[in-house]
C-alpha cells in the first residue's frame, strides 16, 4: 500500500498515512523509493511482512523508578493501561509482555495477557524483545516493541509503525517522534531526535537538537521528542545483539543509536499528533492521572 497524500503537519513534503493521527515526516514512501532506492523497490505484496507480533518489554528493577510497571495509573497497574491500549491496535496478530520479573508475571496473567519469560541479562528493551521472539513458537515478520510505560499509547501509532515498515522493503525500521513542548525541552529523560527532508533518522539524543548558537531554545523551531515505539523487521531483530555497543548508544544510552551506528541507515520516522509520553519519573504518573482525568479515560 502507497500514503495518499493529505493535510500536512509542517512543510510541503508531509503526506499522512490512511491512518487517523499518523503522518509520515518526510517525503512520501514513494519519493523517497525513486530518490535513492528506485533500483532496490519492489512493490510489497499483501502478504508482506504480514505476521505483526507486538512485544511488551517490562522489568521491574529499574534504576529511575523500581517497579515502574506494577506503579497503579488510577486505580489499574501500568503495564495494564498500556496492555489494554495496545489490544486496540488492528496490525497486531498477536500481544506479549517479554519480562523477567515474577511479580509482573504474576500481574499480568491476572489481567490475562500472554507472557514470555525473558533473562535479566537483556540490557535494553530491544534484546529483551529478540529474546521473547526466539521463545515464540510462530514466526514472525514485524515485531513492535511497545513500551510498558506508555500507558496512553494510541493504537492508530503502533498501526502506523507497522504499516510503514510494510510499505517500505528495504527498511529494517520504524519509530515514531510528535511535537516537542518547550518544557520538555532540557529534560534528558525525553529524547528528542532529527530527521532529513525524506523522513530518516539523522541522530537521537536526551540533550536538545538541534543546538543553536544562542545556547536557547528557539520557539520557532519544530523540534522532535521521540515515542517509546519501534518496529523491527524480525530478520533484523534477530542481528541487532549481535552488533557491538557503539560509543554514541553508551555515552547516550540509547539502544537506537546502535543500529545508526552500525550503518543501517534505512529507518523511517513518521510524525504524529500525540500530547501524551511516557512515564519515567514518579511525578509523570501524577501527569498521566491529570490527563485521563480531562479525558473521561
Amino acid at each position: 500500500m502507497e500514503p495518499e497524500p493529505a493535510a500536512a503537519f509542517a512543510g510541503d513534503n508531509t503526506y499522512s498515512w490512511p491512518v487517523k493521527g499518523v503522518a509520515v515526516y518526510g517525503a512520501a514512501i514513494t519519493a523517497a523509493m525513486a530518490v535513492g532506492y528506485a533500483a532496490l523497490y519492489v512493490r510489497p505484496s499483501a502478504k508482506f511482512r504480514s505476521k505483526v507480533v507486538g512485544i511488551i518489554p517490562a522489568r521491574y528493577a529499574s534504576s529511575r523508578f523500581q517497579g515502574k510497571p506494577l506503579v497503579p495509573i488510577l486505580g489499574k497497574p501500568m503495564i495494564q493501561r498500556t496492555w489494554e491500549r495496545a489490544k486496540l491496535a488492528t496490525t497486531l496478530s498477536r500481544l506479549v509482555v517479554a519480562t523477567d520479573d515474577e511479580r509482573i508475571a504474576d500481574c499480568c496473567h491476572g489481567f490475562g495477557a500472554d507472557v514470555i519469560m525473558t533473562s535479566q541479562s537483556c540490557r535494553n528493551g530491544t534484546e529483551r524483545c529478540n529474546e521473547a521472539l526466539l521463545k515464540l513458537k510462530k514466526k514472525y515478520d514485524v515485531v513492535v516493541n511497545i513500551q510498558g510505560d506508555e500507558p496512553l499509547i494510541e493504537p492508530d501509532i503502533i498501526d502506523g509503525v507497522v504499516k510503514l515498515l510494510q510499505a517500505t522493503p528495504d527498511a529494517v525500521f520504524s519509530t515514531a517522534v510528535t511535537s516537542l513542548k518547550a518544557e520538555d525541552a532540557c529534560d534528558p529523560n525525553r529524547v528528542k531526535c532529527v530527521v532529513d527532508n525524506r523522513g530518516y533518522a539523522i541522530y537521537f539524543s536526551r540533550g536538545l537538537i538541534p543546538f543553536n548558537k544562542s545556547g536557547k531554545v528557539n520557539p520557532q523551531f519544530p523540534y522532535l521528542l521521540h515515542l517509546g515505539i519501534q518496529s523491527y523487521d524480525a530478520k533484523f531483530l534477530k542481528i541487532y545483539p549481535e552488533l557491538p555497543p557503539t560509543p554514541l548508544q553508551v555515552e547516550e544510552d540509547l539502544e537506537q543509536l546502535k543500529v545508526l551506528e552500525n550503518g543501517y541507515k534505512i529507518k523511517q520516522v513518521i510524525k504524529v499528533d500525540h500530547d501524551a509520553h511516557g512515564v519515567d519519573t514518579p511525578e509523570d504518573v501524577i501527569k498521566i492521572e491529570s490527563l485521563m482525568r480531562e479525558r473521561n479515560l
